[in-house]
């Protein structure tokens, strides 16, 4: 194990450096009753302990004269001294007992600190997750999760592998389930609408009849399959519900509204109303029923936005009404994650059939934040239709090397990410000035590492039997799942799913490489994408290789924005421009404090959306709603899409007191009521949180974010 050493002014070794940083002084004799310990252990001599001692001594004062030696180190030289007298029995128990040793460390000293800052609330904002609260149920949710992290760290992973995402290397997204579940599923409400009925668990949902009941049920499946993943939960295509509202509306908006009798303008008012109320309960449930071990709701996202016929239609608009309206106080909802789809022909264009519709999605979006918008037309959208769906955390699937290329009952199995400006920092040359062939062979060997942590995860997976996901498989909810039985494995179903290769800190990597980020200079540029298109391309290589989907990610850093900076600063100290904050920049994206237009960063930024077919998005800043400016909304739109953008949003503050439920731009008291109760919600990642539950990492860099002009 590499460790720090700390110069100091002496002339002869004094002290060591203990594993905590401690400064402590040192005692040959520790040395040698160690040895006399294993000496005794493996029935070898105890006069072997003086002259591994003594061989042990040479070494120090040869390599540390001028230095403290750290504990590992001098554990490191016991071991080079006990092969080089050929004590190999010796050597070999001292090993196992020093493994064994660093394994209860970290599962008692480490394991212990964290579920006491669990326990007792003492590091709030450190989570992964800006949506888990700090009730009992979160507490013991979060707890379980640090538990097992260590068990499959310590007892399941290769302890290469394991190593890398210890000291930051790499990052094994959703370590505490590992050997349990997937991540993430588009569920096929299509599929499920045509059923008989669904179970939960304890009995039989009938098949609805009417709208109200189709989208109660919808939130219930939603949260049931939540509780058998880790990720997130989509309605790929929210207009498949459309079937339970009565086809005597398809007639009614046939007719002209000033040529519709009473009683038919009754009628028609009557299934409307019906239906704003169904979709008004789908959004309170979604944001109420804290399903998840009693701590979280169900992490929702819903596709919707190219209907095929007026009930289809008029589901989507009722469904955006009634998020406009907000939740019982007037509310900004967080979820569901709402994404529009945007089509030529459909409802981009102000003749299109549709184009009302997306008039009324950015009057929404303008309010709320929500929804986002995907872009159809793009290059890599375009060949699938309308039928690309994404979700909230910009998590896409497409591609299938063993089925349909549809979204519907597919999902991502795991994904793992890159620590990109580490590789940059590491690689020869001066800071700034790296040499970019050394890079890129470290690159590589990086990504060799995360196809194998892939392959791993994959084959402890397998183990895994229908009964294990109840829900998602026992109920038929994945593709390849039809016929499985409960004793069988999951692997027919999932190897339709996809591994995904991310990563984070583009900007700051080649600020390491160059001195330059992506938005300065057009030699990095150019780098930028060379970088991202090799990965992708190592990607597809994999899923030649292996015969599986696998994808190029730009991850959504959370926690991991902040958790990879920490520790490059602790391992390199401050650099810089790379390591001078608190957070790593999300994937490809400019720096959040780099000022820019918006027409700037929609081209600079939309060219790398191709490659990421894990998914992908792009934000625009701006201070405040563009409510009284959608012309403004919609040109930025038809920027993005012109920059072949797949995924996008715009930012802006949102707050709402609390005590009077006034919404608008508060500074530290309500203007209305003078309260300083405010709930300010923001954008985390893909999907929105209220500021004061940001993780550490991205409250930083959401205080350093700008507006685009």
């Amino acid at each position: 194990m590499e460790a720090n050493i700390i110069s100091v002014s002496t002339k002869r070794i004094t002290h060591i450096v203990k594993r905590d940083g401690r400064r402590v002084e040192y005692n040959p004799d520790k040395i040698r009753i160690a040895v006399e310990k294993a000496a005794i252990h493996v029935g070898e001599p105890v006069n072997v302990a003086e002259k591994v001692t003594e061989l042990v001594e040479k070494y120090l004062f040869e390599m540390f004269q001028d230095l403290d030696p750290h504990v590992e180190n001098i554990q490191d030289l016991v071991i080079r001294a006990m092969e080089e007298l050929g004590h190999t029995v010796l050597k070999d128990a001292y090993v196992k007992h020093r493994e064994t040793r660093s394994r209860i460390r970290r599962s008692t000293s480490g394991l212990h600190k964290k579920l006491e800052e669990i326990v007792w609330s003492l590091n709030r904002g450190v989570e992964a997750n800006a949506n888990v609260g700090s009730n009992f149920s979160a507490k013991l949710l979060l707890g379980a999760s640090e538990a097992f992290k260590e068990f499959y760290l310590d007892a399941v992973i290769p302890e290469h592998m394991a190593e890398a995402h210890r000291i930051g290397t790499i990052h094994i997204h959703d370590l505490d389930s590992y050997g349990t579940t997937v991540n993430c599923l588009q569920i096929p409400f299509a599929k499920l609408w045509q059923r008989d009925g669904i179970n939960t668990g304890y009995g039989w949902l009938r098949r609805a009849k009417r709208i109200s009941s189709a989208l109660a049920q919808e939130a219930i499946i939603l949260q049931a399959n939540q509780n058998d993943m880790f990720g997130g939960q989509s309605d790929p295509r929210f207009e498949d519900a459309a079937v339970f509202i009565p086809e005597r509306y398809e007639q009614l908006a046939e007719i002209s509204c000033d040529q519709l009798t009473d009683e038919q303008a009754i009628e028609k008012q009557a299934i409307e109303r019906e239906t704003f109320q169904a979709c008004e309960a789908l959004v309170h449930n979604l944001n109420t029923m804290h399903s998840r071990a009693g701590s979280q709701v169900p992490f929702s996202s819903i596709n919707l936005g190219c209907p095929r016929n007026h009930r289809e239609k008029m589901l989507d608009r009722e469904f955006l009404k009634a998020f406009y309206q907000g939740l019982g106080r007037g509310e900004t909802p967080i979820f569901p994650n709402v994404v529009f789809r945007l089509k030529k022909g459909v409802n981009f264009n102000p003749e299109d059939p549709h184009y009302d519709l997306y008039k009324l999605a950015l009057k929404v979006a303008a309010r709320r934040m929500n929804p986002t918008f995907s872009f159809m037309d793009s290059s890599f959208n375009a060949p699938f239709g309308d039928k690309v769906s994404y979700m909230g955390c910009r998590s896409r699937v497409m591609a299938n090397r063993h089925g349909e290329a549809v979204a519907e009952g597919r999902g991502n199995i795991a994904p793992v990410s890159i620590n990109l400006p580490r590789i940059a920092i590491l690689s020869d040359g001066p800071i700034y000035k790296k040499n970019i062939i050394d890079f890129w062979n470290k690159f590589d060997k990086i990504i060799d590492l995360c196809e194998e942590q892939l392959l791993h995860r994959l084959e402890v997976l397998k183990r895994l039997k229908v009964k294990d996901l109840p829900f998602t498989m026992g109920q038929r909810l994945y593709m390849g799942s039809d016929e499985l039985g409960p004793e069988d494995s999951i692997w027919e179903a999932i190897k339709h799913g996809t591994l995904s290769i991310g990563y984070i800190g583009l900007a700051e990597t080649l600020k390491a490489l160059t001195g330059k980020h992506h938005g300065e200079n057009q030699r990095s540029y150019q780098l930028a994408l060379e970088i991202v298109a090799h990965l992708r391309r190592r990607c597809e290589q994999m899923g030649d290789k292996h015969n599986l989907n696998v994808t190029c990610y730009a991850t959504p850093a959370e926690g991991l924005s902040g958790r990879f900076v920490a520790l490059d600063r602790q391992q390199f100290g401050i650099i810089p421009h790379v390591t001078d904050k608190d957070f790593y920049t999300n994937s490809f994206h400019l720096p959040v404090y780099y000022k820019t237009t918006i027409a700037e960063k929609i081209e600079l930024e939309g060219p790398f959306h191709k490659f990421h077919d894990a998914g992908h998005i792009s934000y625009i800043e701006v201070e405040s709603s563009l409510e009284n400016n959608l012309e403004a909304y919609e040109k930025i739109h038809r920027m993005m899409a012109a920059a072949d953008m797949g995924y996008a949003g715009v930012n802006f503050p949102i707050d709402e007191c609390e005590t009077c439920a006034y919404h608008g731009i508060i500074d530290n008291e309500c203007p209305n009521c003078g309260s300083t109760n405010i709930n300010r919600v923001r954008r985390v990642t893909g999907y929105l949180s209220y500021l004061h539950r940001f993780a550490s990492g991205k409250k930083a860099e959401y205080e350093s974010r700008t507006t685009h002009d």
